[in-house]
């Protein structure tokens, strides 16, 4: 049995073919998609984070409002920058959100990726620390994260409170019981993976890391997962951790299908460069009849190695659309895998 979610960038755009066009769109649409896919039977409804750019950004009240409007999907991201956010503002938020989904959230938080701008954090109110770039604040930022939401009280009260206090020092508020154990790191790197395991976190996986070996993507990947599960072990954490992947996959069912993704998906691994020095492999998509599909997907040995798998979408083509693509994997596709 393995989870199945999607993720979404939130894309909107004025292109006519888009059926987003503005931010309400992506975003109305985006809880409307979250609703359709728990009506199917997915596990997971996934968004992408990404600053100064038409795409969705501050994720909360996103997953507030799933949350509100669901039952028993997942609501997470994949993945929240940590070079942007404020630990303890970010704390009360996530709090908020888990509550009202009734601690369903599972957050993906990263260092991330080159955004649309110079050094966008710096808008935000962040500068790295002497000695620190702007990963090592991202990780700074996390750690921080991290403690605040063990719960455990750190602020010296005020003897004379406008509202009467607990005994003791205070946390943050409001708090959500279990959340700590619900957080995942977007790892690019095998190294960034064993601090992430080492830290207690689950395990986000995309369709890009650093090109450590120079093997296929899925290896490389599925070496990745490997090596978290190794520095988890050695670590002693008690409970299992969780690991995701995430994939491009259209299963070619009717005439739209072919005439969006027939001819026009990466079917190859690529690499490039993310900055002036950092070499990448992105990892292929796939898009074929569903018998094709499934004798291709057996050989990706990093789906076979992670527990969840995040399926991500064409969010600018609608919800019907977006529903029809889930629903296609999930009754053509996932079944003959053992997925379901």
């Amino acid at each position: 049995m393995k989870k199945i979610g999607f993720l979404s960038f939130g894309h909107w755009s004025l292109n006519p073919q888009s059926r987003t066009q503005s931010a309400a769109d992506a975003l109305l649409q985006s809880i409307d998609i979250a609703v359709e896919a728990e009506h199917l039977g997915l596990d997971g409804a996934y968004f992408r984070v990404h600053h100064f750019a038409r795409q969705l950004a501050s994720p909360f009240p996103l997953l507030a409002a799933i949350g509100a409007k669901t039952r028993s999907i997942e609501i997470g991201t994949a993945v929240i920058d940590m070079r942007y956010e404020n630990p303890y503002y970010m704390a009360e938020d996530a709090g908020a959100a888990d509550l009202i989904a009734q601690g369903r959230l599972q957050l993906g938080i990263s260092r991330g990726s080159p955004e649309q701008v110079i050094d966008g954090w710096r808008y935000f109110g962040h500068s790295p620390l002497e000695g620190e770039d702007d990963a090592a604040m991202a990780r700074r930022h996390a750690e921080e994260f991290l403690e605040l939401m063990h719960g455990k009280g750190f602020a010296q009260p005020n003897p004379h409170p406008m509202f009467p206090n607990p005994p003791g020092l205070l946390r943050l508020e409001p708090y959500s019981e279990g959340l700590r154990d619900r957080i995942w790191w977007g790892a690019a790197t095998n190294a960034t993976a064993a601090w992430a395991a080492r830290l207690g976190m689950n395990l986000q996986s995309s369709t890009l890391k650093f090109d450590e070996t120079g093997e296929p993507f899925h290896i490389q990947q599925a070496a990745q997962i490997g090596a978290f599960r190794a520095a988890w072990k050695e670590a002693g954490h008690a409970r299992t951790p969780r690991v995701s992947v995430s994939r491009s996959i259209f299963a070619l069912i009717d005439d739209r299908d072919r005439a969006y993704f027939g001819r026009g998906v990466q079917d190859q691994d690529q690499i490039g460069f993310i900055d002036q020095t950092s070499r990448a492999i992105f990892g292929r998509g796939y898009a074929a009849e569903p018998d094709v599909l499934i004798e291709q997907l057996r050989k990706d040995e990093a789906i076979a190695a992670a527990d969840t798998l995040l399926l991500t979408v064409p969010n600018q083509l609608g919800v019907a659309y977006n529903a029809h693509v889930l629903e296609a994997m999930l009754i053509h596709v996932a079944p003959a895998l053992g997925w379901r």
